[in-house]
């Protein structure tokens, strides 16, 4: 079994209000120095959003959206030779985006907009589907998944995927979230972490974003900047279960676990060669 397979995805915010990056690639020169910087890391990709989603956040206007990611966007293509992930869940950034070279939607919301849909089925770009229960600022009013977080996810993907080929979504371009984090308990969260390979079951790509989140440090009682470790820690698990993109902040130290284990992997399987 190899796992080099699996991708990086440098996060980039261009908001002022992130709980990670804390605004410090809000400004526009420090955005596309932090882009050209997670490219020399070893990102596969580079996902650019211009709002905020952690719990609570609030919606950011459509033209302030526009004015953070297109030109950010722009500027990053004419630089690097790296594909590049809008993360929005409106329909006209989706379409900005494209045009200035983006060449994957990840939509949070799970593309709900039917808008969101045409722009993505007119693409024909992969687009990345994420579970959130309602909204940032209600996500985490009290979660609950009766039947179990993986049983509901299952089929709210197949119920997802169903609707999005109805859209004219092509099957190759759709790609898997669970959306950790997003209107889900610790327990919900580490639920999904064991069960990730029955996602992967469904047939799809699945992407997992776990870089930083606050679940990490309420299990060992720290905050940011001390969860470098426990990501790391659970992206290693997300590697072994085959999943296809993590999502992450610290491109270069995943990279560095990435590169760790395809090395071991590659020296087991010449040790049990008879």
């Amino acid at each position: 079994m190899s796992y080099i397979h699996t991708q990086l995805m440098g996060i980039l915010n261009a908001t002022p209000d992130s709980c990670v990056d804390q605004g410090r690639w809000f400004d526009p020169e420090a955005a596309v120095a932090r882009g050209i910087q997670i490219w020399n890391e070893g990102a596969d990709w580079i996902d650019i959003g211009g709002e905020s989603t952690h719990p609570g956040a609030s919606p950011v206007p459509e033209t302030e959206e526009l004015r953070r990611v297109i030109p950010l966007i722009s500027a990053l293509k004419s630089r690097i030779p790296i594909p590049i992930s809008i993360d929005t869940m409106k329909a006209k950034v989706a379409e900005a985006a494209i045009l200035a070279g983006a060449s994957l939607l990840n939509d949070v919301s799970g593309f709900r907009d039917p808008q969101m849909r045409q722009v993505a089925a007119a693409s024909h770009l992969p687009i990345c589907v994420m579970h959130m229960d309602q909204n940032p600022l209600t996500m985490q009013d009290h979660p609950s998944y009766p039947e179990g977080v993986t049983l509901f996810l299952i089929d709210w993907f197949k119920a997802r995927i169903d609707l999005l080929l109805a859209s004219g979504v092509e099957e190759k371009n759709i790609i898997l979230d669970p959306g950790i984090g997003f209107g889900k308990t610790v327990a919900h969260n580490v639920e999904i972490l064991h069960n990730l390979q029955k996602i992967k079951a469904l047939g799809f790509p699945v992407l997992v974003g776990l870089s930083c989140k606050s679940f990490l440090g309420k299990m060992i009682g720290k905050s940011y900047p001390a969860l470098l470790p426990a990501s790391l820690a659970v992206n290693t698990l997300a590697i072994l279960a085959q999943v296809d993109i993590i999502r992450v902040h610290d491109v270069s130290e995943h990279r560095d676990v990435i590169h760790l284990m395809a090395h071991l992997n590659a020296n087991k399987m010449k040790a049990d060669t008879p």
